[in-house]
């Protein structure tokens, strides 16, 4: 995310090199961890198959110490020599026997001299074997080898850097999730405020917990990972610095005066979790403990790193004309906001699915979809719940990120059971959307003729052609080359490569001319294009930058709050069976919506497993059935105010003025809030039917949770 500095250092500003660019190096760092030993393996099997015997070749040989050409008469001689004047001094040897088997003694030698000639040959094979070429290939595949092996062991610290430099960057230019922006200097005023006391008590709790650990260490207890400590510390008072600075200079561009009824939404909802949390934990006597839940965070790195590729993921779409092209084919058709509405869904659910959660993906085309509907012709409302249920409907198809962190977290489900019961729940919500958006319809619903729309929308997928050419290259790079098929594991590692194929596609395959003519078609539509692949790539790093920090934030201090209902024992205070299963489920459903209302989906996934889990396989409910539920019960939530994550991410894209437009003062119940009521109505319908009618009917609830007998795939977590 860029600043609004004057001062700029190769045409780059200030917040670009210190913020941007680490967090890119990180970003690839991660990649590399990600596919290094993919890659060694296949460096490996490639030695073998030019090679024979390379792992002989890939390692230093040491010559042998033993003497090649012995002179084993003479050692025979030695030997026994030294055995009689053994014999001569020991006062037993009469009673245990002086026998001297000079045989058995150059039987030995014989063979000691065989094995020490073996060794000789062998040394020589290999180092006549060792060509300038071995050299230079065993060269390449041992810096890997150490890189990923070195590297390796700091996902933690490269997690930690990530999230303090991108929350660094998202406070300093206000980039923090909140209810509402901040507009006034009262509204800055409060907002900063809260952030300041909420970063100096991270800070404090850092300071504490390391000074526990010291104790721990002193006592001769085994700590891990010391040395972030430091980087807490660093980064929380650094975040405290800039909320200072933010007091001392506040921004000019806030309008005098404000609400003290509103100021306080424009707190960053991080800082509400880690005031609620901290005081809490001060309460107990437990200080350090919002750095403790931070420290468990650490533990799932691999995860929030990946998080943190499938955000970069989803800013580097948003500067292709991917989004646009795709838009284009559908237009043919002149279909009626409604219907267009339910094709946009059906088409976003996948690229959600690949862009790791639903609010990514609403950050990433969450601009072009709004513009879209409502050159169609549809109404603000619709198109303002179209926008934010456009990340909801791919979270339970292959390869969402987090469905895998759901099969990552326990043993009860995995990955090909909860995306094949995902699909068909995907199809049952894409099913409600069509009714209701077709029974709230203000005009006949219509669709161009057939004939006439389908030549126009084939003529129109050529531009996509070159494309889908550049994503089949890449992942066919990686099947056959790097024998890694893309899934929900490889995703995190295939993806970024095939956006910065496309990028590459765009800004230096296609030509001059035809990229200015795409700018100037761009800038027509309200959009600004860069001109060069490394202004696409730097526009995507810094707007990722941004994101990470407020999305990574949100996170870490959910899982703080997630501490505190565990350490309360809420979730304990429930019984540990209810009398009708109807009645378990009916409790757990309420509960995971409001857990959805108010935490972020990856924090409220490890709570839930945590704590509501076993409640529910205790009262019968199936693994399967529970977290289908659970991630139903979740986009519902994300959907409903007062929170409604999905909504603030559509106002943060789409942009406040065009959102304060969009309210209608007249008109029915349902038109003035259609926006929240359309979302509610297609996930809560969902939910009712996922969570009970499997109860009731056993044939349903075997066809929509069915086991699926595959082998289970270990998947790393740090």
């Amino acid at each position: 995310m860029e600043t609004t500095s004057r001062f700029r250092i190769a045409n780059r500003s200030i917040g670009e090199w210190i913020s941007s660019l680490p967090t890119l190096v990180i970003l690839l760092i991660t990649i590399f961890l990600a596919s290094g030993e993919i890659i060694h393996s296949q460096l490996l099997k490639i030695g073998e198959n030019t090679w024979q015997e390379y792992f002989l070749l890939r390692a230093n040989q040491s010559e042998p110490t033993c003497e090649r050409n012995r002179d084993i008469e003479a050692d025979v001689a030695r030997t026994i020599a030294e055995r009689e004047a053994n014999a001569a001094d020991d006062p037993l040897a009469g009673l245990l026997g002086t026998d001297i088997d000079e045989d058995a003694i150059r039987r030995s030698l014989e063979r000691s001299q065989e094995v020490c000639e073996g060794r000789w040959e062998r040394y020589e094979r290999v180092q006549s074997r060792i060509t300038p070429a071995v050299m230079a290939f065993r060269s390449v595949e041992t810096t890997v080898a150490m890189a990923v092996t070195e590297l390796g062991g700091y996902k933690r610290l490269l997690l930690c850097l990530l999230l303090l430099i991108c929350a660094a960057t998202a406070t300093l230019t206000r980039h923090h999730i909140c209810l509402r922006p901040m507009r006034t200097t009262r509204d800055h005023y409060v907002s900063v405020i809260a952030q300041l006391v909420a970063n100096v008590m991270l800070m404090v709790s850092a300071i504490i917990y390391r000074e526990r650990e010291m104790i721990s260490m002193a006592d001769g207890i085994q700590v891990n990972h010391f040395y972030l400590h430091v980087f807490w510390i660093a980064g929380f008072g650094l975040l405290a610095a800039i909320n200072i600075w933010q007091l001392v200079r506040p921004p000019k561009d806030m309008e005098p005066g404000g609400s003290w009824g509103k100021a306080p939404l424009t707190i960053p909802l991080y800082t509400f979790m880690c005031l609620t949390a901290g005081t809490r934990f001060m309460l107990d006597g437990y200080y350090h403990g919002i750095s403790v839940y931070l420290g468990m965070m650490m533990e799932l790195s691999t995860l929030f790193l990946n998080l943190a590729l499938y955000i970069w993921i989803g800013m580097m779409l948003k500067q292709t004309r991917l989004a646009q092209l795709v838009f284009n084919v559908f237009r043919p058709w002149n279909m009626s906001p409604e219907l267009l509405c339910f094709v946009v869904l059906i088409v976003t659910a996948v690229p959600t699915a690949y862009t790791g959660a639903s609010g990514i993906f609403v950050i990433a085309a969450g601009a072009v979809i709004y513009s879209e509907l409502m050159r169609a012709g549809a109404r603000p409302q619709m198109a303002l719940a179209t926008t934010a249920m456009s990340g909801s409907m791919g979270v339970v198809l292959r390869p969402c990120l987090l469905v895998v962190i759901i099969a990552a977290l326990n043993n009860a489900v995995t990955t090909a059971e909860l995306f094949s019961s995902g699909l068909k729940i995907f199809f049952l919500t894409a099913f409600l959307f069509f009714m209701y958006s077709q029974f709230a319809r203000k005009e006949t619903a219509r669709i161009a003729p057939f004939g006439q729309a389908l030549p126009a929308s084939i003529k129109l997928l050529k531009p996509i052609v070159p494309y889908v050419i550049m994503i089949a290259l890449v992942v066919l790079f990686f099947r056959f080359v790097l024998d890694r098929r893309l899934d929900e594991f490889s995703a995190p590692i295939i993806l970024p490569v095939v956006l910065l194929a496309i990028l590459i596609y765009e800004y230096l395959i296609v030509g001059k001319a035809k990229r200015e003519e795409n700018i100037r078609a761009a800038a027509e539509d309200g959009i600004e294009r860069p001109k060069t692949f490394e202004h696409a790539l730097r526009s995507a790093t810094n707007e990722t930058t941004g994101h990470i920090g407020a999305l990574l934030m949100l996170m870490a201090l959910s899982v703080s709050v997630g501490g505190i209902v565990e350490r309360t024992g809420v979730m304990e205070a429930l019984p540990a069976t209810f009398p009708s299963i109807w009645l378990a489920m009916g409790l757990l459903v309420v509960t995971l919506v409001l857990i959805g209302m108010f935490m972020d989906p990856y924090g409220a996934v490890i709570l839930v497993n945590a704590t509501i889990a076993q409640i529910a396989f205790n009262n019968g409910i199936a693994p399967l059935h529970f977290w289908m539920v659970t991630l139903v019960a979740f986009e519902l939530g994300y959907l409903t105010p007062p929170v409604a994550l999905n909504h603030l991410l559509t106002r943060q894209v789409v942009g406040d003025d065009e959102v304060e437009n969009a309210k209608l003062t007249h008109g029915s119940f349902w038109a003035r809030y259609e926006k929240y009521l359309l979302p509610i109505a297609v996930m809560l319908s969902a939910l009712l039917i996922v969570a009970f009618l499997p109860l009731a009917f056993d044939g349903l609830h075997d066809w929509l949770f069915q086991k699926v007998d595959v082998a289970r795939q270990v998947i790393p977590l740090d």
